[in-house]
């Protein structure tokens, strides 16, 4: 049994997503990571990925977890300090102007990693929810509106779905503009779905107004049966205009 598996987030982990995550840009192997073994077998993780780009606070994500069978042993509170410790470090290399914020998600009814956070020091701020919809004959059929059009992911139109994310990203709560290298890196997934995502363009100015990114990992559907689709989506260039649908079910 995997971590995710236990705790019921979002999905299992394939070896090629784990591969992905761990080649993240902003995950410094050295500073940011800690594993706990027994014998060649891990046990326990926990890494923090922080920003290279900052506006006004800097936010280490911090994420780990304990195998289940290794649990109410206080793996999880030592890892949690280990991952606080590496964001305090990677803060002070990268941004030591800044104030620092230590990020952590989990799911709401994860008690046992609340407790670890409150033990801690540290205090919800934010909620989050996952959004599903059933596709088939209940999705309704949308017309496009008039002046726009839409065209699917390409290396020609790569560029605009960058600079749009990034415009949109501000209106989000701790949002910051992604690096090249991290695009880059998101495009490289196994996940990414380049032929089931999209650009909306006004057709008169050819501004890119709004854009779909999809992912969808194999390793959901060998457990469960189901694809899924990940969807982030970012609404027409208006104030306040950035918008994301965290999952859609098919």
């Amino acid at each position: 049994m995997t971590v995710d598996a236990a705790e019921l987030v979002r999905r299992p982990i394939a070896p090629e997503d784990a591969a992905d995550q761990i080649n993240a840009p902003t995950l410094d192997l050295a500073r940011g990571t800690v594993g706990v073994l027994d014998g060649d077998r891990m046990v326990g993780y926990s890494s923090a990925a922080h920003k290279k780009h900052v506006e006004d606070v800097h936010r280490v994500t911090v994420i780990g977890g304990v195998h289940p069978r290794y649990r109410r042993r206080g793996l999880g509170a030592e890892l949690l300090a280990a991952g606080i410790a590496s964001a305090k470090a990677l803060h002070a290399l990268h941004h030591p102007g800044l104030p620092l914020a230590v990020d952590a998600q989990n799911n709401a009814l994860n008690e046992g990693a609340h407790a670890c956070y409150r033990a801690a020091g540290m205090t919800p701020v934010r909620w989050y929810a996952h959004l599903r919809h059933p596709l088939g004959a209940s999705v309704a059929d949308a017309p496009l509106p008039d002046g726009l059009v839409v065209e699917g992911y390409s290396a020609d139109n790569d560029a605009d779905f960058l600079a749009l994310g990034n415009e949109t990203v501000l209106d989000r709560w701790g949002g910051v503009p992604m690096p090249p290298e991290q695009w880059r890196a998101f495009l490289g997934w196994s996940a990414f779905r380049p032929d089931l995502s999209f650009l909306l363009r006004d057709a008169d100015s050819g501004a890119a107004v709004g854009m779909l990114l999809t992912c969808s990992w194999d390793a959901d559907t060998a457990a469960t049966g189901v694809r899924d689709a990940h969807l982030r989506a970012s609404e027409p260039v208006t104030p306040g205009g950035g918008a994301e649908w965290p999952e859609i079910a098919s």
